[in-house]
């Protein structure tokens, strides 16, 4: 998945981000009840990315499913908040029941959730939680400190008593995905930050390009890496390469999450030893279902839901929970 950018970090420049909004019909199924129809609102942080397209997947199914519309909106690129923020203000005035969001300035878009909730709205964070967490109602989404640990485990028990030189791929500076995950791994495999086993950290955009040039970084840094830390599999994929490139492939365990069907083929080809999967498909039908039970006349959906996380690989390891290949690819994404 692509994680949030902190507003130091989004582009510089004059962007007109207007954010692009479509309604998906109901399908057949019964109305509210009360003569209203019932419309959800879903935002996610880009329209391209294959999480954000099965999470929009997910939530239009369940929308035709429930006899609902949904209204959605997607930023022009991750970390795009005035897109997310136009978005909100048309759902509102749209008169939208609910709103299910990924945000992607996680502190810049709470003002605009906490208007949407004063005018009694439903808002559901999928995926990744704004910052404070409690300006939403909810939040629907993977334990993304269990699926660090859960590969930080697993790179220690394959380790065993080898020496470990560790190169750490994070996402943004900011980002609260990255840090539970970066924090995940650390207390999977043991280590503290500062560790001298881990030889290099890098930031990265949470993509190929830039888990290429961080793991090239860390290379000149460090040539002995034997194991890399990757945020998510798109920075796995661009570290693999920049190691393909180096010669170096065949002597570095890289461990990372996501549960993408390029990221599990990945696995499958022995490229990356084991990843964490994450459900998006479930984050958006959970979402819709809250907001169409709030719709009806239930309360609001509150606190954390954990959608569910499975280390995938297919080299098992003793006292590592696991499961194969063949799960991953008939549970992947993308």
């Amino acid at each position: 998945m692509k994680h949030d950018i902190p507003a130091a970090n989004r582009r510089t420049g004059v962007i007109v981000a207007i954010a692009v909004l479509s309604l998906v019909a109901p399908g057949c199924g019964k109305d509210s009840g009360a003569g209203d129809e019932i419309t959800v609102g879903l935002i996610t942080k880009t329209d391209t990315n294959p999480f954000f397209v099965k999470m929009k997947e997910g939530a239009q199914k369940e929308a035709r499913a429930k006899g609902v519309k949904l209204m959605t909106a997607a930023g022009q690129f991750v970390g795009d908040n005035p897109s997310q923020v136009a978005a909100v203000e048309n759902m509102i005035a749209s008169g939208v029941k609910g709103i299910l969001i990924t945000p992607s300035d996680t502190k810049a878009i709470v003002p605009s959730l906490r208007k949407a909730r004063a005018k009694g709205i439903e808002v559901i964070a999928l995926d990744t939680p704004p910052d404070p967490q409690s300006a939403v109602d909810a939040l629907f989404a993977t334990n993304n400190l269990k699926a660090g640990i859960l590969i930080g485990k697993y790179a220690k028990v394959s380790f065993g008593s080898k020496p470990a030189k560790i190169a750490m791929l994070d996402s943004t500076r900011g980002s609260t995905v990255g840090t539970l995950r970066h924090n995940g791994f650390l207390q999977g495999f043991g280590l503290k930050q500062g560790d001298p086993r881990i030889a290099c950290q890098q930031n990265t955009l949470s993509d190929a390009a830039g888990g290429r040039m961080a793991m090239q970084n860390c290379l000149r840094k460090s040539p002995g890496i034997n194991l890399v830390y990757a945020v998510n599999e798109p920075t796995a994929l661009g570290a693999y390469t920049a190691l393909k490139a180096a010669g170096k492939e065949k002597n570095v365990m890289i461990v990372s999450v996501d549960g993408g069907c390029t990221g599990v083929k990945a696995v499958q080809a022995g490229q990356i030893a084991a990843t964490a999967q994450q459900y998006p498909l479930k984050m958006a039908s959970k979402g819709v279902d809250a907001i169409v039970g709030f719709a009806k006349g239930g309360k609001k959906a509150s606190g954390f839901t954990d959608t569910g996380v499975n280390l995938i690989t297919n080299r098992p390891q003793p006292g590592v929970d696991s499961k194969d290949v063949q799960f991953g690819l008939a549970h992947c994404w993308g």
